[in-house]
């Protein structure tokens, strides 16, 4: 455990705000007046810390004013407002240890940049493997003599295009394309590459582009990084795979933030099961 409490600065604190500003009070300052709806003044962790609600609950903005208070590393950009700074200062964290430098958060649109550098690489070796072929029959056909020592290397490039398949010589001067992982393989292998051991880590719904057999290999992969690595984390999901890891404290946003006593009493896991029971006799026959 790194982070034990957190306290927002309260309704009374954002009244008070208000009133500095003399304006009306409306989402022009965000964050301001979007956790006193959700009655959010203050948050209490465990290793594992899960934020549940619908979209526009304020999980994202929960996770995005911890990470500044803490100053965690972050790698995209998020909805902030000139406001934003002021909400942060009157923040307090309760800390039982020094957050380790390496913290992070990790949020989604982190994996579609990660997703979109991916697809500009191989966009790039397509591109390139299309100007190999060309080389290639050129390659084949050329009557070339060695005259220099500075010849040696197109020499080399002329008999490897005549010893070897088309396929074969563009294939190693190309380099390998990234795009034989999926979009889901290549963000739960993101999620496992950025989550250092002994640190705190805020993932903002880790669980989209992941099928449900790679949400519950995250599942595993999230918990055993609580038990055997020394991390501590705080989710924001939907995931009913994520919502049942042992021991994770779940925060209600969308019932005024009150902890919920069990994950399958939770609107969305319920859904699921009305859904499957529903179609039981198709899976049973």
């Amino acid at each position: 455990m790194f982070l034990s409490a957190f306290y927002f600065p309260g309704e009374d604190a954002e009244f008070d705000f208000r009133l500095s500003l003399k304006t009306t009070y409306d989402q022009s300052v965000y964050p301001y007046g979007v956790l006193p709806k959700i009655g959010l003044n203050e948050m209490f962790f465990r290793p594992i810390t899960i934020l549940y609600g619908g979209n526009g609950s304020g999980k994202s903005t929960v996770l995005n004013v911890i990470a500044e208070k803490l100053r965690l590393l972050r790698t995209s950009a998020y909805n902030r407002s000139r406001f934003f700074e002021s909400f942060v200062d009157q923040c307090k964290a309760s800390l039982d240890e020094a957050v380790p430098m390496n913290s992070r958060i990790l949020t989604s649109d982190d994996v579609f940049d990660m997703m979109l550098d991916i697809r500009a690489v191989n966009g790039g070796i397509d591109r390139k493997r299309e100007e190999l072929v060309d080389d290639y029959y050129a390659l084949k056909r050329e009557k070339f003599q060695v005259k220099s020592l500075d010849d040696f290397e197109h020499l080399h490039r002329v008999n490897q295009a005549r010893s070897k398949t088309q396929s074969r010589f563009v294939e190693s001067e190309s380099g390998q394309s990234l795009r034989e992982r999926s979009n889901g393989e290549s963000a739960l292998m993101y999620f496992q590459g950025k989550i250092e051991m002994d640190t705190l880590c805020l993932l903002d719904e880790p669980e989209n582009s992941l099928s449900p057999e790679n949400q519950l290999i995250l599942a595993d992969f999230l918990s055993e990084s609580v038990r055997y690595c020394g991390n501590q984390l705080v989710i924001s999901t939907h995931s009913p795979f994520l919502l049942a890891l042992p021991g994770a404290k779940i925060i209600d946003l969308d019932n005024h933030s009150r902890v919920a006593e069990r994950w399958t009493d939770l609107k969305n896991p319920r859904v699921y099961y009305d859904f499957f029971k529903k179609h039981a006799d198709e899976f049973e026959n």
